[in-house]
Order: C-alpha cells, then structure tokens, then sequence
C-alpha cells in the first residue's frame, strides 16, 4: 500500500505541475498538453510493456478527454467561493467540483478506455465520438436553452455540453461493460472535483491571510494533483488484459503528430504573439522590447520543430520493421521531453527567463525535477477493485459534506474579498 501511495503522489505531482503551468495558457490546448503530461507519467510507472506499445494513443486519449474541459468557464464561479454567506460560497465550491469532476471524469474515462482496447476488443469509436457530441449538443440544448438552468450567468455555460458528453461516456462504458475505464472516469472525476473545490478555499485562505503568493496557481495545481492522483488511482485499482502483440508503426504516425506538434503548436499559436509578449517583456526589460518578443517567440517555436522531430526520428522513422514495440527507456524520454518543453514555454511566456518576479514559475523547475529523481524508485502496484456503485455514491455524498465544512470555515475568517461574486440574492 505504501509503494500504491507513492506512486499517486507522483502521479499528482506531475499532473499538478502541468496543470499549474497550464494557467500561463488556458483553454482546451492547455488542458489537453497537461492531460497528457499526466497520462505520460502514469504509463512510466506501471512498468508495463503493452502500454509502453500504445503509448501515442494513450496520451492523445487522455489529452482529448481533459482538453475537452477547457471550454468550460469557471472564472466567476471562482468568484462565488469568496463570498460571504453560506449558500452562495457551498454553491461556488460544489459548481467547482462540478467542472473539475468532469475534467477529470473526460480525460480519465477516454484514457483507460484506450488502455483497455485489444486486438480481441475493439472500442467502437465512431459511436462513442458520435453519441458524445449529440449527448453535449442535447444536454446544452435543453439545460441551457430550454430550461435556462445556469450555472455562471452571464460567462459561457459549456459545462452542459461536457455533461452531456459525460453522460454518454459514462453509458458507453457501462453498456460495453469495461468496468476497468469506468473507475479510471470515476475516480480521476472525484479527484478533480474535489481538487478544485479545495483549490478554491486554498486560494481563499491565502487571500486571508495575505500571504503574497500566486493563489491562483495554487488552486489550479490543486486539481491536477488530486485530479491525476485520482486517475492513478482508477488505473492501478483496476484489471487490466495484457497484450503481447506489438503495435503498427503507421497507427502511432497521426497520434505523434496530434500530441508533439498540433497540440503545442496551437499554444504557441494562441499565447506567443508578439503582442502578448511585449506586454509581459515590457515591465522587465527597457530596451529592444521588440526584438526580445521576436527572440522568444521564435525559441518557443523552434523547440516545437525540434522536439516534434526528435519523437519522429525516434519512434517512427528510425523503426524499420511494420510493428513497433516501445521500451521504458524510450517513454522515459518522451516525457522528459514533452514535460521540459511545457515548463520552458511557462518559463517563457511569463518572462521568468529574465526576473524573478513570479517565483512559483521555479517551482514547476523544482517538481520537475523530483519527478525525475523519484521515478527510477518507484515500482508498480496493481490492486484488484471491483465497481461498487454504492460506495461511490457514499463517496460523492462525503465529497459533499466536506465541501459544505470548507464553505464553513471559508466565511468565517473573511470579510469582502476583492474578486467576490454573488449568485443568489437574499
């Protein structure tokens, strides 16, 4: 049990970092270069072959499935937590829950349902992408549209539509009966609820205290850590088929792409104008402001070729027979790579490269690095749990009573807070 405990921790860890840094960059090309980050670390340390095969497929799975929750708005539910009164501040925290729940629940439940796929048992992917997008299109049209139930009002209300697409995730893995993928969904859902609710009060406590610290960070580490511990959890709880048989080079060639160069080329897209980096650079530097925008931008682009041709070279073009079969040494070496190339872009974006005014940038520098040192230590361990569907629903009924206990402690050491939204009038 104590070797399980270690191997979550780190698990969180990685994920927590990665979904720190993500903040630097927001949005569904964030979350899914952090959910993969996650999903990486969690195939290094079970140590087993046929996922190191299936490796690509894997990572795009989990980058999907968390990338997907990046269209959710939470900023002003955010809000809601730093109130004052009980009913408005349990709202913001169980809303958090909501959304870090389906975070997870998304990237977990399309990861361990890849993990579970086998020569023997297909996954019908058409219908399961198909019925996502009606369920997410259905459940929006009438939460939203129809009966006008609005969870942040008047931000963006994208949480049905992941609903929606949970829903139908959830049924999927139920009807084809893959209890396995189930309780990854499930329990890296708990994970990120709960980790963001208490990220939530965590940033709340900090204001209070006026502790001068990126709070903000520190909520979004919170879901990532509980959120990959959590989906860990599911995966070395869980019953696993082995496969033997290799994987095809030419079904990894469109995984590589999506997740070594689609995927941080739309951050660099999206993050690395020259607009943007000029506003960062300019508080930091007094001269040739332009070309110092120029420089980063094409470093944080060059990175991106080379690391997309590193990973070509490597685990594609270099591999002349048909099948592909993977090491621990070579996933070990996409990780580093993908994990170092995300921290360099933080550092990067937010001019850390250059001052020392955002301190928690070196913090990612320092978990990466613990990472590192600890995974060669860290051996496997796979638990035998069945689905137990009423000690879930104990579980999600203890998620709420701790949630209501941390409403309860958060307005009783603050008066108004800057950022403070309200939901209900009284």
């Amino acid at each position: 049990m104590k070797r399980l405990i270690f191997n979550l921790i780190v698990s969180g860890i990685a994920l927590g970092t990665a979904w720190a840094i993500r903040g630097q960059f927001g949005h569904e090309q964030g979350a899914a270069w952090a959910g993969a980050i996650g999903a990486l670390c969690i195939i290094l340390i079970s140590k087993r072959e046929d996922w190191y095969n299936k490796v690509f497929k894997a990572t795009l799975a989990a980058a999907i499935g968390w990338g997907l929750g990046g269209m959710m708005s939470y900023g002003k539910v955010v809000g809601f937590g730093r109130g004052t009164d009980f009913i408005n501040v349990y709202y913001g925290l169980l809303m958090l829950f909501v959304i870090g729940g389906l975070y997870g629940f998304l990237g977990g439940g399309l990861f361990g349902l890849t993990l579970s796929e086998s020569k023997e048992r297909k996954v019908n992917w058409p219908l399961l992408l198909t019925g996502m997008t009606s369920g997410g299109i259905i459940a929006y049209f009438f939460i939203v549209i129809q009966w006008e139930w609005l969870m942040t009002p008047p931000r963006s209300e994208v949480w049905a539509v992941c609903l929606g697409m949970a829903i139908f995730l959830a049924w999927f893995l139920a009807h084809f009966k893959n209890p396995s993928a189930l309780r990854v969904a499930v329990f890296a859902g708990l994970g990120g609820g709960f980790g963001f609710a208490f990220g939530n009060f965590l940033q709340v406590l900090g204001n209070a205290a006026e502790i001068r610290f990126n709070f903000w960070n520190v909520m979004e580490y919170s879901l990532g850590f509980f959120g990959g511990a959590g989906m860990a959890y599911g995966t070395f709880t869980s019953d696993w088929n082995v496969e033997d048989k290799p994987q095809k080079k030419s079904g990894n060639f469109i995984p590589i792409l999506l997740v070594v160069l689609f995927f941080p080329f739309v951050v660099w897209d999206q993050s690395f104008s020259l607009e943007n980096l000029q506003k960062t650079y300019e508080k930091l530097v007094s001269e040739n402001l332009g070309i110092i925008a120029l420089v980063v931008q094409c470093i944080a682009f060059a990175l991106i070729v080379i690391q997309t041709a590193f990973v070509l070279l490597k685990y594609h073009f270099q591999r002349k027979d048909r099948l592909t079969e993977y090491a621990y040494e070579d996933v070990k070496a996409l990780f580093i790579s993908y994990f170092g190339v995300y921290t360099i872009f933080s550092l990067l974006i937010t001019g850390a490269i250059l001052s020392t005014y955002r301190i928690e940038q070196y913090l990612y520098i320092v978990n990466f690095g613990i990472i590192l040192l600890i995974l060669p230590k860290l051996r496997p361990v796979f638990l035998s749990k069945k689905v137990n569907a009423e000690k879930w629903g104990a579980h999600f009924l203890f998620m709420f009573l701790i949630i209501a206990v941390l409403a309860l402690i958060a307005i009783n050491i603050h008066g108004e807070m800057p950022g403070a939204q309200i939901r209900f009038e009284f």
